[in-house]
């Protein structure tokens, strides 16, 4: 392949499973679960910011992660979803590497708030009385700087080193986005060093953050049996099951995905785990937290209260001003 041409030269992206017998329907699913997911993570974002008893170090860190999810839902379908309608399947070079750069920073991202988000549970639980120092407004916007500052470093190393690698015959990607795995195998060299980069790097973001979240969620769970009060065992059962949920979808596909060598799993396997991961995982988040959640559960219901309650004093105001013999007697 001639280098000077690789930058100028565009991918196609076959899609979500190109081999499916109804792409309507398949279409159909992934745009409703996407503005599910859309719609839920931005109510999530709405309310922590509105209700000023969401002002926590959990709930703006659980922000955090309403943003990482909306943004990576929005990184691949509707790219996707253009690409079905107008039938036109071509990506550029730059376009590629930009995706691929979002949606590993966006995955990588992930990974540190939530080893962050145990690690605020750990406090809360087994260390309260210290709670308000160790997890303070300064530490909290320390961990989201850190957080995005960590992943956008990796993700500009893991994009740059994929992305020159030469690739010979097809351009096509049996994919429905911009993928590590799936330009890797379109490439025609040895890939074996660069196999052994992602696997250490691997380790570092995925099973060092695993491990941590598990021995933070061991030593909860001692302190937890060890409470004389159900009301907060259970309170504090409640909280983490919610993370532990999310962190099992997220690490399970990604382990999966980038733990284990390209050629080890087929293009459709790479596509359900991404499914798994940038599709179905943002959507159930903010289910998985606010159905679990007391706080989240009332501070919707006063926004909701509110607004019923100014619908009702502006449709009294309406009838006033419509019937003069009312507004005279309100007057008198």
């Amino acid at each position: 392949m001639d280098p000077k041409n690789k930058t100028t030269s565009s991918f196609i992206l076959l899609g979500l499973f190109p081999s499916c017998r109804y792409p309507n329907l398949l279409i159909s699913i992934i745009l409703l679960i996407y503005i599910l997911a859309s719609a839920g993570n931005s109510l999530l974002i709405f309310l922590i910011w509105l209700d000023p008893r969401l002002h926590t170090p959990m709930y703006f860190l659980l922000s955090q992660l309403s943003v990482i999810d909306l943004a990576y839902i929005s990184c691949t379908v509707p790219k996707a979803a253009i690409n079905y309608f107008t039938g036109r399947r071509n990506i550029s070079f730059f376009a590629c590497a930009t995706q691929m750069f979002s949606f590993l920073t966006l995955g990588l991202a992930e990974c540190i708030l939530l080893t962050l988000m145990a690690y605020d549970r750990y406090v809360a639980v087994c260390n309260p009385l210290r709670y308000t120092i160790l997890m303070s407004p300064k530490v909290c916007l320390m961990m989201a700087a850190s957080t995005w500052i960590g992943a956008v470093a990796a993700a500009l190393v893991h994009t740059v080193y994929p992305m020159n690698f030469p690739i010979c015959g097809s351009r096509e990607i049996n994919h429905y986005f911009c993928e590590m795995p799936a330009i890797l195998r379109m490439s025609c060299v040895d890939t074996s060093v660069y196999e052994m980069v992602k696997f250490v790097s691997t380790i570092i973001f995925l099973l060092t953050p695993f491990t941590l979240i598990l021995t933070s969620y061991t030593l909860i769970f001692l302190t937890v049996l060890r409470m004389n009060s159900p009301k907060g065992r259970n309170k504090a059962l409640a909280t983490c099951s919610s993370h532990l949920t999310v962190v099992s979808l997220y690490f399970g596909q990604a382990i999966f995905i980038y733990m284990t060598p390209t050629s080890s799993h087929t293009p459709d396997q790479d596509q359900v785990g991404a499914v798994l991961g940038t599709i179905v995982t943002p959507m159930l988040n903010p289910l998985i937290y606010s159905l679990r959640n007391k706080e989240v559960i009332g501070a919707l219901q006063k926004c909701t209260g509110r607004c019923c309650s100014r619908d009702r004093v502006s449709s009294l105001q309406c009838r006033t001003q419509k019937c003069p013999i009312l507004h005279l007697k309100k007057r008198s």
